[in-house]
C-alpha cells in the first residue's frame, strides 16, 4: 500500500482522513507537529505529505524547507490559508499542490491520485556522491572507488542522513531521533560513539578531519569536498 502521512494538529481532521484515506487503499501515519512530521519521514519514507500549516511547534512553510533540503517526496498543502501570496509563495518552496479547507474529500482524493502518478514516473535518486565517496541507497552500500566500505544499518542511516544534507550542519537532536527515535533525542553519548564507529571506516582523522566535521554540542557536517 501507498504511505501518506498527514500533519495536522486537529484530531477530528485526522481522523476524517485516516477514514477516507484507507476506505481508497491508502497506509496512514499520522503527526500533529512539525518535529513529529519529520521524524516520520525520516524513519517511515512515506509517499505522500499532506501538511497543514498552522502547526503548534513550528509553521508549514518551515516544515515543507526543511524537508526540501534531502527530499522530493510530494507535499499537498491543506490549509485554510487562501491569499494567493501565500500559495504562490508555497509552490515556490517545493509544495506540490495545494486544497484550501473547508475542501470536498472528492476532490481531495483527485489530487493525490494524480501526485501518486506523477511521483511514480518520476525515476528515484539511487546514488548520492559525496567527495570521493558514493552512497548507493538503493543496495544500501557505500562506496569509494571500487572499494565498498561495509557499514552497520546504523551507520549507514548516520552516513545518509548526513548526505543528504552535505555542507551543513546536522543537530546532534535530528541525528538522534532519526537513528534511535525520539525517546532518545538527548542522549549525545549514543551519537558521539556511532561517530566513532564511522570515522574509523571511513579513515578520518578527528583531529584533521576529511569527511566529518564536529560542531562541539551542536552536531556535524559532512564536508562536500575531500579534506
Amino acid at each position: 500500500m501507498m504511505k501518506i502521512l498527514v500533519v495536522d494538529d486537529e484530531q477530528a481532521i485526522r481522523t476524517f482522513l485516516r477514514i477516507s484515506l484507507r476506505a481508497e487503499g491508502y497506509e496512514v501515519l499520522e503527526a500533529e507537529s512539525g518535529e513529529q512530521a519529520l521524524v516520520c519521514c525520516t524513519q517511515h519514507a512515506p509517499e505522500l505529505v499532506l501538511l497543514d500549516l498552522g502547526l503548534p511547534d513550528m509553521d508549514g512553510f518551515e516544515v515543507l524547507s526543511t524537508l526540501r533540503q534531502w527530499s522530493q517526496i510530494p507535499v499537498l498543502v491543506v490549509s485554510a490559508r487562501s491569499q494567493e501570496s501565500e500559495v504562490v509563495r508555497l509552490l515556490e518552496a517545493g509544495a506540490n499542490d495545494y486544497v484550501i479547507k473547508p475542501f470536498g474529500i472528492r476532490e481531495l482524493l483527485a489530487r493525490v491520485r494524480v501526485l501518486f502518478r506523477d511521483y511514480q514516473q518520476t525515476p528515484a535518486t539511487q546514488y548520492i556522491e559525496v567527495a570521493d565517496l558514493c552512497l548507493d541507497l538503493v543496495n544500501h552500500k557505500l562506496l569509494r572507488g571500487e572499494q565498498q566500505i561495509h557499514l552497520s544499518k546504523k551507520e549507514f542511516t548516520l552516513f545518509e542522513h548526513l548526505a543528504r544534507h552535505a555542507g551543513k550542519l546536522v543537530t546532534q537532536q535530528t541525528l538522534l531521533t532519526a537513528i534511535w527515535g525520539e525517546t532518545h533525542k538527548d542522549d549525545s553519548h549514543y551519537l558521539r560513539v556511532l561517530v566513532g564507529q564511522l570515522r574509523k571506516k571511513l579513515g578520518d582523522d578527528i583531529q584533521q578531519p576529511r569527511y566529518i566535521e564536529t560542531e562541539t554540542g551542536i552536531g556535524y557536517r559532512l564536508r562536500m569536498d575531500e579534506g
